[in-house]
């Protein structure tokens, strides 16, 4: 019985979902100039998520102007669950002679002196309960635009898609014949909740 309520319980909210994201979410998604595929796979945020204030400002649509990709930036180490920020080394590589008297520069410069780790805030966040990796995402070839957005276009980092939701990552794998079990997302059943 416990089982059958529960999967009733995943269906409504799914279903919930489903009509906050075609009554809301289009709108949000097309605002935030997403390609078509994109659209269909990770639909925008219903809401607006402001950016997070980061320790110093960047530009993703100005430091990929340049030529720069994701991944000069952003690995993936083992065991693949989270994508890092670059070391401030990393920066300090350009930085070292562009800009380096302004102000948020010298702040850089400063971390990279101090061998400290900036500590950047973290954007999107994988929710408590879900064992969730960048690895097989990215070995399958999905985009970081398919997911994130079009980051080259944004000044500040920001939620813009609601890829951290249930529905949405149901409905990507569904679309993709990728597994669709409770297990794949969610490791066990304890205590009425899922334990990741």
């Amino acid at each position: 019985m416990k089982t059958k309520r529960r999967v009733s319980l995943v269906s409504f909210g799914m279903t919930a979902a489903a009509l906050v994201f075609f009554f809301v979410g289009s709108s949000a998604t097309q605002q935030a100039g997403l390609s078509q595929t994109a659209r269909t796979m990770v639909p925008g945020n219903p809401s607006e998520h402001p950016a997070p204030t980061q320790p110093i400002p960047y530009s993703h649509k100005k430091h990929l102007a340049f030529g720069l990709e994701c991944k000069m930036c952003h690995t993936n180490p083992e065991p693949g669950k989270l994508m890092t920020f670059p070391e401030t080394g990393r920066c300090m590589q350009c930085h070292a002679t562009v800009a380096k008297d302004k102000p948020t520069i010298r702040k850089l410069a400063n971390y990279a002196k101090s061998k400290q780790v900036i500590p950047w805030v973290r954007v999107y966040i994988v929710l408590p309960g879900v064992a969730w990796s960048h690895r097989p995402h990215l070995q399958a070839g999905v985009a970081c635009e398919t997911c994130h957005g079009q980051v080259r276009e944004m000044e500040q980092m920001s939620e813009v898609t609601s890829v951290t939701t249930m529905y949405v990552c149901l409905n990507c794998h569904e679309m993709n014949h990728a597994k669709t079990a409770c297990d794949t997302c969610h490791k066990s059943w304890s205590g009425g909740k899922f334990i990741g």
